[in-house]
């Protein structure tokens, strides 16, 4: 009997380094192979941008498999959510043309970000920066302390919006406890319950035709036979037990988490995807070894800032910038279990007189192949580079491999043996279609 049953495919994307590193290109590209996108952890602090037939569009919380006709998306358990930026997302996306509601399937699991998370959020910021501690380098989109209720088992989630009472009751509470951080610790005014409960109340209504068993619906698609690819948010190297801590996000950004975050079971995932910079980026405070001068113009780094285009896609901020640090993808390779990688952004090195890429460190006058778990001594590490020489031709909108400039392929190459792990896929540009496969994925 259990032969009969057809299984799907199914694949996890996830960012081998501090995110940005393409992810929702990469989504929107196999997504035609796919049956369902699932998002299973982060919030509206993710941003992925996706450019199709030259229209730029910006999705923060909602899949990226949205911008194709006909897929399943899905919210899981893992994802905070903030109902007010859900519903201006959706309508922004309504407003393009792009059929949203009937498809897209939120975890009635999905702790709620609320006004509080947010002023929370932004306050413990502002005071660390006077207090000379040092930002973190959040988004101030309430993220942290939205995942600090849940895991306190204090959080209102996304069921409570069904129950008006209980969520008066659960709100009243939370808000006690909250107000009283924002006046007496964080010196700010506390925030009123009523416009806070008739807002959602309100927001409620246009979300309870979205709420879903996800993780059971997710199981009933795997056995129809339907391919499903979960979307990992931000990056490895900001996961919140194996990234640069404390300069991390809140979740997991692990491809492990996508189980977790989803609600289905570890054997569902077939494939991990490593999303990888052909260099390196990083928004915000933390550690970043391969870092260049990025700001002057006239630098490497200059180049790559302004060629990439590094500005984040949610908090507009710029993004540092830096050679590929090898050692590092190493580190996610091994978390992650990946089985093959994604480079992205090869075109942004082309016309440079030379690429390095950092195979190792020198710390404490040691020599190390891979970095190291605390982030004192990853601010330490001294990058050991290896160089190779660029290229003049132009890789923007390559789609074989055998056409890529020689040092573009023997650089790429040399990636491949240092991480241990296979090239799948090289984006050569923003565009859905300005992408090289050298193994698809979905295909076993």
């Amino acid at each position: 009997m259990h032969s009969e049953i057809a299984r799907g495919r199914n694949v996890v994307v996830v960012g081998t380094q501090w995110g940005d590193e393409g992810k929702g290109k990469v989504v929107d590209w196999m997504t035609p192979h796919a049956q369902g996108v699932v998002r299973f952890q982060g919030g509206h602090n993710a941003g992925h941008t996706l450019v199709i037939k030259g229209v730029k569009t910006a999705l923060q919380l909602i899949p990226s498999g949205i911008m194709r006709d006909g897929v399943a998306c899905y919210i899981g358990n893992g994802v905070v959510l903030d109902p007010t930026h859900l519903l201006g997302e959706i309508e922004r996306l309504e407003k393009a043309g792009v059929e949203v509601r009937s498809r897209l399937f939120i975890s009635e699991s999905c702790p709620l970000i609320l006004p509080f998370h947010v002023a929370v959020d932004k306050a413990r910021e502002a005071l660390r920066e006077t207090s000379g501690n040092g930002k973190i380098g959040t988004t101030g989109k309430g993220i942290g302390p939205a995942y600090e209720d849940k895991v306190a088992r204090r959080a209102l989630r996304v069921q409570d919006l069904k129950h008006p009472e209980r969520f008066a009751k659960k709100l009243k509470e939370l808000l006690e406890l909250h107000n009283f951080a924002l006046c007496g610790y964080l010196k700010c005014g506390a925030l009123e319950f009523q416009p806070i409960f008739d807002q959602a109340m309100k927001l409620a209504e246009a979300i309870k035709p979205m709420m879903a068993d996800v993780g059971y619906m997710l199981h009933k698609a795997h056995l129809a036979g339907q391919n499903i690819l979960f979307e990992g948010a931000q990056g490895t190297l900001l996961d919140i037990d194996h990234g640069t801590y404390p300069y991390v996000t809140s979740s997991n950004c692990v491809a492990g988490n996508a189980a977790a975050g989803a609600g289905v079971g570890p054997q569902m995932l077939h494939y991990m995807l490593g999303i990888t910079k052909a260099y390196t980026t990083r928004v915000g405070s933390g550690p970043f070894p391969t870092e260049l001068e990025w700001e002057k113009e006239g630098t490497v780094g200059y180049h790559l800032s302004t060629v990439g285009q590094e500005k984040g896609t949610v908090t507009g901020r710029a993004r540092r910038c830096g050679w590929l640090d090898a050692a590092a993808l190493k580190r996610s390779i091994i978390i992650n279990g990946i089985t093959g990688l994604c480079m992205t952004k090869l075109d942004v090195l082309d016309g440079l007189a030379e690429v390095q890429m950092c195979v190792g460190y020198e710390l404490n006058g040691k020599t190390i192949d891979i970095l190291p778990l605390d982030a004192d001594e990853i601010s330490a590490c001294k990058p050991i580079y290896e160089t190779f020489p660029g290229w003049t031709e132009t890789t923007a909108g390559i789609t074989e491999w055998d056409k890529l400039p020689l040092n573009a392929r023997r650089y790429l190459e040399r990636v491949q043996e240092v991480a241990g792990t296979p090239i799948a896929m090289v984006s050569t540009g923003p565009d859905r279609d300005h992408t090289i496969l050298l193994k698809h994925p979905f295909q076993a």
